[in-house]
């Protein structure tokens, strides 16, 4: 209690002009909350004559009247702005500090020397080469193709007529013949990875291009079952 009216205190000091106003319209307050609530509500006759709406309106006016007379006089004049001399704002603001002598001549030193350009970097010379086999990679790779021939077993075994085939790097291309009354293909694989098949055909041939890179290929026929009764073999891809 004794923390809260020290708070209150400074408050009730700067109001202290206004208690008139507060006692006038407090007053006002309580006769309208007794004139509605208190009698309004409780007696459906009231003001029950004349004379009493007379008197009741009358003490309302007087009352309304006071609180604005106390309002009008406990009414504080608007403070006038504190007197500035004209010019004092921008003689304030441009007033600065003196700089020390011995601080001037280092503010104006000598002038900053930016940096001389790198000079370009000298071309680098080509390498010459001395006849090392391009990568597959290269041009000459990229450009280089290899023309291989394969044959199923024309009297219609499960067969091709070789088991190994060798190319060089870049386009491998591989043309079946196929003389059998069995249709057979040609597919080639990288382990699980198809690079290629030709079409399952019979009689005639049929070519298959790839451009491969230096590795072991696996070639066989994908007919279900001839794979597994030997038509298979190993292409070796070379630099």
């Amino acid at each position: 209690m004794h923390l809260a009216m020290l708070h209150l205190t400074p408050i009730l000091g700067a109001e202290k002009s206004k208690v008139p106003f507060y006692i006038a319209g407090g007053v006002l307050i309580c006769w309208a909350l007794i004139i509605s609530m208190g009698l309004g509500m409780r007696k459906p006759d009231f003001p029950g004559s004349k004379q009493g709406e007379r008197a009741i309106i009358g003490v309302t006016l007087v009352l309304v009247a006071v609180t604005a007379v106390m309002a009008v006089i406990t009414a504080e004049p608007p403070s006038k702005p504190a007197f500035s001399p004209p010019g004092f704002t921008q003689q304030v603001a441009t007033i600065g500090f003196p700089v020390p002598p011995s601080a001037a001549p280092a503010a104006s030193a000598a002038p900053a020397v930016s940096p001389a350009p790198e000079a370009p970097a000298a071309p680098k010379k080509p390498t010459a080469t001395t006849g090392t086999p391009a990568p597959a990679s290269s041009p000459a790779a990229a450009t280089r193709s290899t023309k291989l021939a394969l044959a199923a077993n024309p009297t219609g075994q499960l067969a091709y007529n070789t088991k190994q085939l060798s190319a060089r790097a870049g386009t491998v291309t591989i043309v079946m013949t196929n003389m059998s009354p069995v249709e057979h293909n040609v597919t080639v694989s990288s382990g699980s990875t198809v690079l290629g098949a030709t079409p399952t055909f019979a009689g005639g041939s049929r070519s298959l291009e790839l451009k491969l890179k230096p590795g072991t290929y696996t070639f066989y026929c994908s007919v279900p079952g001839h794979r597994q009764a030997g038509m298979e073999g190993t292409l070796t891809v070379t630099q």
